[in-house]
């Protein structure tokens, strides 16, 4: 099993004939997600060089397609309402890219879509992969291998070294999700958390968390009080200085609170290995299975 995404996912790419969009969506195709479609308002009718079809818009796309899954690569002025289209057409998951989205623009978008069931990973995400199964976003699929190790991230980059270190180990993973750096999120850590609790093929976790925030403290929280699956962690961010953010808009020390030492603190107090270096974690992850 994996959470979020699997063989069963019918995928939209909002932004599809864009650079981006349309780049990765063929990434995506030749890892093998099924991309039903995608969405370009006015280029409806056309197909991408991998044959894929495109709507003028969600609601036409879902319809035609049977789609539950989006993912946006649009600017972010139009990120949001992209969001707001895809859950009206009756998506699933919608998986946000984009980046630079204002945080009003996520306050207004989250309970709207909430209240339809929609659930939204990012603003600021790079997405999430079930290796051998499917990838939604800009993870590269050939770093990744199917196993029973769930990771979850703050950061895109730290992603992708983390488990290039799991699979040369000989560690494969069950679903990778990137929740974005944005103070304002769809999905945060405590959220993915319980989606891998409740994962039967999800042995263990992977945390890899940075400055900025409590989510870190309330998951260590959540272990102390019985998690059920083994957690290894990696925070980023322990020299970064107070008050100035650190490449991501949440990753901001203010009023003492949010720093590394906190973070790590929290977690050596639940129990959990916190690795100094992303190279660490397979070692501290072999030791748990």
């Amino acid at each position: 099993m994996s959470i979020l995404i699997d063989k069963n996912t019918r995928l939209i790419v909002q932004g599809i004939t864009g650079r981006d969009g349309g780049f990765h969506a063929s990434q995506m195709v030749a890892y093998g997600t099924n991309v039903v479609g995608g969405v370009t308002p006015g280029k409806g009718g056309m197909k991408t060089e991998d044959g894929v079809p495109v709507f003028d818009n969600m609601e036409e796309a879902v319809n035609e397609t049977g789609a539950n899954t989006s993912v946006i690569y649009v600017p972010a002025r139009f990120a949001a309402d992209a969001i707001f289209e895809a859950s009206d057409a009756g998506i699933e998951l919608v998986v946000c890219i984009a980046e630079g989205l204002p945080v009003r623009d996520m306050l207004s978008v989250l309970p709207y879509v909430r209240e339809r069931g929609t659930r939204v990973i990012g603003p600021n995400s790079p997405g999430v992969i079930s290796p051998g199964r499917s990838k939604v976003g800009i993870m590269p699929g050939d770093i990744h291998k199917e196993g029973n190790v769930g990771v979850v991230s703050r950061s895109g980059t730290l992603t992708y070294e983390i488990v290039y270190h799991l699979t040369v180990n000989g560690i494969g993973q069950s679903t990778c999700l990137g929740i974005g750096g944005d103070p304002v999120i769809g999905t945060n850590l405590l959220d993915a958390m319980d989606l891998f609790a409740n994962d039967p093929e999800t042995d263990a976790v992977v945390l890899i968390g940075e400055i900025g925030g409590n989510d870190e403290e309330k998951a260590a929280r959540i272990i102390k009080d019985g998690y059920p699956k083994k957690v290894a962690a990696f925070i980023a961010g322990r020299t970064a200085p107070p008050g100035k953010r650190m490449g991501h808009a949440g990753a901001i020390v203010t009023g003492g609170t949010g720093t590394a030492e906190e973070k790590i603190k929290a977690f050596a107090d639940a129990g959990v290995e916190v690795a100094e270096t992303p190279a660490q974690i397979a070692g501290i992850i072999s030791g748990l299975l």
